[in-house]
C-alpha cells in the first residue's frame, strides 16, 4: 500500500535535522549537524571534497543510516524511515552519478521513475487510461528540464549534460515536495550550467530545493540561504550575500573573486 502523503504545514521546516552524525568505523564523516529548510526554499549545501555534503544527503534521502541524531521531513520523524518510504512521502533526489537505464529511451526512464514513486510494479495487464496518465507526467516532467524533444532516444546516445537533465526529469516526474540534487552541474559546458540555472530558477515555488554544487556562480544564484560545511560540521550559514562576505568562507573556499571589495 502506498504510503498516504503528509499533510504540509507551511509554517514548519520542510526538512529538520537535530545532532545528526554518520560514522564509518572510525571516521566520523558527518558531526552533529543541525539544520532547518522551510516549505519553498531554496538551499545549497556548500563546502569541499570530503566536507560530509553527500554523506549527509544519503543520511537525509534514507540511503545511510544516521549514527545519531533525527531526521524530520514533512513534520515527520523518518530516522528510521527506508528510502523508498521517504520517496513517497514526496522527497526526490538525484546523484553525483547519474543512475539511468542507459538502454531505454528518455521517456521510457522518466516513466518507470513515476511508477516507482506508486506501487513499484510493471503490470503484467496494461491499463490504458492510467498508462496515459504516467506517461503524460513523463513528458511534463521532460518539458520542464527542455528535454522533450529527445524523448524517443536512447538514454546511452545522449550527452552528459542531457542526461542530468533527464535525471531532474526523473525527479520531477515524481511530483515531489522535495527535491535535493548532488552537484547537477558536475561536467557540464557553459551553456548547459546557464541551462541549469534558468531551470532551477523557474521550478515550481511548493518545491523545497535543496542542492550540492561546488559551481558557485550557481550555487550563490540559485539559493536563498547557503550552509557551508568543512570536515563533516556546519560552519556557517547565511545569505548568498553573507557567505560572500564571511572571511572564513572566502579564505576556505571562495577566493578574492567572490568577496564584496
Amino acid at each position: 500500500m502506498t504510503e498516504p502523503a503528509p499533510s504540509i504545514d507551511h509554517a514548519e521546516p520542510t526538512l529538520r535535522l537535530r545532532g545528526v552524525g554518520r560514522r564509518f568505523g572510525g571516521l566520523l564523516a558527518v558531526h552533529d549537524v543541525d539544520l532547518d529548510v522551510m516549505h519553498g526554499e531554496r538551499r545549497a549545501i556548500l563546502g569541499p571534497n570530503g566536507a560530509g555534503k553527500t554523506t549527509l544527503f544519503n543520511v537525509i534521502s534514507g540511503d545511510l543510516s544516521a549514527s545519531s541524531g533525527s531526521v524530520e521531513l514533512f513534520g515527520r520523524d523518518v530516522t528510521s524511515t527506508p528510502a523508498r518510504k521517504r520517496t513517497r512521502l514526496g522527497l526526490a533526489r538525484t546523484y553525483q552519478q547519474s543512475r539511468m537505464l542507459l538502454g531505454l529511451t528518455v521517456e521510457d526512464c522518466i516513466y518507470l521513475s513515476v511508477l516507482g514513486v506508486g506501487d513499484g510494479h510493471v503490470r503484467p495487464v496494461v491499463l490504458p487510461r492510467k498508462d496515459r496518465e504516467i506517461r503524460e507526467r513523463a513528458r511534463e516532467a521532460a518539458g520542464k528540464v527542455a528535454i522533450s524533444n529527445k524523448l524517443g532516444e536512447i538514454v546511452g546516445s545522449l550527452s552528459h549534460g542531457e542526461h542530468r537533465q533527464v535525471a531532474i526529469a526523473m525527479a520531477l516526474a515524481a511530483e515531489p515536495k522535495a527535491l535535493m540534487l548532488d552537484e547537477p552541474a558536475s561536467g557540464l559546458s557553459r551553456g548547459e550550467r546557464q541551462l541549469l540555472t534558468e531551470l532551477l530558477l523557474a521550478l515550481d515555488r511548493d518545491i523545497t530545493l535543496i542542492l550540492i554544487e561546488h559551481d558557485m556562480d550557481i550555487a550563490l544564484r540559485v539559493a536563498e540561504r547557503v550552509t557551508m560545511m568543512h570536515d563533516g560540521r556546519v560552519i556557517v550559514e547565511g545569505t548568498p550575500a553573507e557567505i560572500r562576505a564571511n572571511e572564513t568562507v572566502h579564505d576556505l573556499y571562495l577566493g578574492r573573486g567572490y568577496r564584496h571589495e
